[in-house]
Formats: structure tokens, sequence, C-alpha cells
């Protein structure tokens, strides 16, 4: 059995997430084109995918147990949720995974329906998967051809450890407070 590190889910700010990405903003905010979206095979793709809460394995407390994290090297990926609440976790692209010290840079963050982001090209992810029991739908835009470039990482092959992401909906406010005190991330 792996061991098990705790990390406590952060609402989605623009400076929380600027280590994996960016939060897109009005067209006429002056840092609007700051960032750019980047398909190195010129094959952007826009649709609708989904996620089940059947897709994420549970600890006995009911948090959700990230197992395995995906990236893609040569493309942006752009994501968000249109009916229900979901959480995503993300390490940056320079993360090897080799040893559970690395699991300290893994990051957690709760999405609210219409929270949309863009995950830099590299960046390590997880989700978005739905909190509640009906799939969360994703508004999609990344390379036609991701499948050809989505490596993923087995954590508890390469860091002996899951990561257990604590959300507001996986314990109740009295626990989440207690695993803030007890170093939950």
């Amino acid at each position: 059995m792996p061991a098990t590190t705790r990390l406590l889910a952060e609402p989605l700010t623009a400076e929380a997430f600027a280590p994996f990405g960016w939060l897109p903003v009005a067209d006429t905010d002056p840092t609007d084109a700051e960032h750019i979206l980047h398909f190195e095979w010129a094959d952007p793709n826009l649709n609708v995918i989904a996620h089940y809460p059947e897709e994420v394995e549970h600890s006995p407390s009911g948090a959700r147990l990230c197992t395995v994290l995906y990236r893609h090297a040569t493309h942006t990926q752009a994501l968000m949720p249109l009916d229900v609440p979901a959480v995503l976790a993300v390490a940056p692209a320079d993360v090897t995974f080799s040893g559970p010290a690395d699991l300290e840079r893994v990051r957690a963050f709760e999405l609210a329906p219409l929270d949309v982001f863009v995950l830099h090209r590299g960046t390590w992810h997880w989700g978005p998967f739905p909190l509640g029991s009906e799939p969360v739908r994703l508004l999609n835009v990344q390379g036609l051809r991701y499948a050809e470039d989505n490596a993923s990482v087995d954590l508890p092959s390469r860091t002996g450890a899951v990561v257990e992401v604590v959300t507001a909906v996986s314990a109740p406010a009295a626990d989440a407070d207690a695993q803030i005190g007890q170093g939950a991330r």
C-alpha cells in the first residue's frame, strides 16, 4: 500500500495558478494577450469532454486520490467546467517525480462552473474531476493529436505515494480546519 500525501485544494486565483498556466482575462484588460496559446503541431481543436466520478479512487475518508498525472509537451490546453464544481491537481513541468519529495510541488484547486484556465505546455495535471455524483462536462481546447503527446506518471511506482486531494466537499469544515493546522497544503 503506497503512502499518502494529503493536499488541501485551494480556490483558483491567477496568482496561485501562475506556475502552472494562466487564467484568461477580459479583452479590455491591459494584460490580455500576455500569454499565447501554443500548438507545436498546428492542430488546435475545440470540443467538449467529460470526466466521471467513477474515474477517481477515494480514500476511506472520501477524499479523491490522485494516482496518475498527465502532461502535453507540444501544446497548451484550455479547460472550463460547464456544469458542476470540480477539482484539479497540477505540478510544474520541471517536476521529475523521482521521489516522494516531488509531491510537495503538487497543488490542487477547486473549480466552479465557468472557471476557465490554461495549462502551460508540460504542466502535469489530474482532472478536472467532479466534486459530486454527476460528471463534469468541460469545454476543452487542446491539440487534436493529444493522444500522441500524453505523457503520464504513475505516482505510487515513481514516488511511493498517492496524493489525497481534500476539498470542502470531501471533508467537513472542522476537519478541514484541523488539516490546515496539521500541515495540509
